[in-house]
């Protein structure tokens, strides 16, 4: 699985919506995106600020639900 694919499940898995997906990065709730690095880092935006890089998928997830 790509980096890509394993976000979008993951994502599915904590059921949280996806409200747009294009190129790298993903747009979801509390105006939160999520940037797919190449090195499997996920990025996490609030409003186009960066608020921190996750290696881990489920601490990422866990932190959106917050």
């Amino acid at each position: 699985m790509t980096s890509d694919e394993i976000l979008l499940d993951a994502l599915q898995y904590y059921n949280i919506p996806v409200l747009q997906v294009s190129s790298n990065m993903v747009m979801v709730i509390k105006n939160y995106s999520i940037e797919v690095e190449a090195n499997g880092i996920y990025k996490l935006y609030d409003n186009g600020s960066v608020i921190a890089p996750f290696d881990d998928i489920d601490d990422l997830c866990r932190f959106i639900l917050m």
